[in-house]
């Protein structure tokens, strides 16, 4: 029997309860979690946003220490430490064939499974395959990655989905060049990722956007050279920021029509705006016709940083080995599962970076 945060049904609040694992069956790997960071993915999770067969136990960024494997498991073993992919691919789906691993259907399929059952035996679901708001978790061995060498085991949890996702905006769906001027809407702990990511790639103006004042120091840290606090004339204080212009490429990490809207109308004539943030379904933005034709913007969506993470979590690595990336530099807080509510609260509040629970 392990703790767990649990989520009864959509909407309700989650309970700390205890859960029964089963032991890995063929090509399963038990982990023992080190850390969990919460992501506004999870939060999304538990109000319907994005749906999820409940009962389910939620945290997909996790980081842990494999406590034993299935039958045919040979990538990893016992003692071993990994961080969690909740993003799994196949290698044999069309996505998977032409190299878009990040689209693979694998990832989808695992929502109806049971995952684990509760202390009055019902079962539980995986919240996006990995369960790892939870002391212990159970999932297919292509849902864990082995922990490079020199990556603090604990906060490796953000390499699951915030720093992959920020670093793929950046390299892989944006395509930042050296010198282009960024604009990253939405301080948490993506966008602050991003940031980072954008300084990495070599930005001569990184221009932080949130409605939070408070938030400028930790933009700062990670590397904005300007900030600015949102509002109705965002746009025109980044076109003013970027030589009257607009930035070469920006990078919506918030989720709404009205951030996604001004990350477009940030940019300069033939800019490139990725959408990083999830929203609902209500969230419509709209264009005209004539606007398109005469701007020549790229707006593209973005699905965990357009990454391939068996490709990405070395060179991530690397960065950190090299003082780069400061994995760090994006947590706020770190709590036990009974925090996780009040980190929920905060991400509403549009307070904070990342959480991080700690086993």
């Amino acid at each position: 029997m392990v703790r767990a945060a649990v989520l009864p049904a959509v909407g309700s609040p989650l309970e700390i309860t205890g859960i029964e694992l089963p032991e890995p069956g063929p090509g399963q790997v038990r982990v023992r979690l080190a850390a969990a960071g919460v992501c506004h993915s999870d939060l999304s999770l538990s109000n319907g946003t994005m749906q999820v067969p409940v009962p389910a136990v939620l945290g997909h960024e996790g980081a842990g220490t494999v406590v034993s494997v299935g039958e045919g498991v040979t990538q990893v073993a016992p003692g071993d430490g990994v961080v969690l992919n909740w993003a799994p691919s196949c290698g044999t789906c069309h996505h998977c064939t032409i190299g878009e691993v990040w689209l693979c259907s694998f990832a989808l399929k695992g929502a109806g499974r049971i995952h684990a059952l509760a202390e009055d035996g019902t079962e539980l679901h995986p919240g996006l395959n990995v369960a790892a708001f939870a002391e212990e978790t159970v999932v297919a061995a292509n849902c864990v990655l082995p922990l490079p060498d020199g990556v603090p085991l604990t906060d490796a949890a953000l390499l699951g989905c915030a720093v992959l996702t920020g670093y793929g905006a950046v390299h892989h769906s944006a395509r930042v060049r050296e010198g282009e001027s960024v604009v990253v809407f939405g301080a948490g702990g993506v966008g602050l990722a991003t940031i980072q990511s954008a300084r990495i790639a070599g930005a001569s103006t990184v221009v932080a956007v949130d409605v939070s004042p408070e938030k400028e120091e930790l933009a700062r840290r990670a590397g904005a050279t300007e900030y600015v606090v949102a509002s109705a004339i965002t746009p025109k204080e980044i076109r003013k920021l970027t030589g009257g212009q607009g930035a070469d490429v920006a990078v919506e990490c918030v989720g709404r029509a009205e951030t996604i809207r001004a990350a477009w109308e940030s940019t300069r004539r033939g800019g490139r705006t990725t959408v990083v943030g999830i929203g609902g379904k209500d969230q419509q933005v709209t264009f005209n016709a004539l606007e398109l034709f005469h701007w020549g913007r790229t707006l593209s969506g973005c699905v965990y940083g357009n990454s391939d993470p068996a490709r990405d979590l070395p060179v991530l690595a690397e960065h950190i080995r090299a003082g780069r990336l400061d994995l760090s530099a994006l947590i706020t807080g770190r709590i036990g599962l009974d925090g996780i509510p009040a980190a929920f609260e905060a991400m509403l509040a549009g307070k904070g970076g990342r959480a991080l629970v700690v086993f």
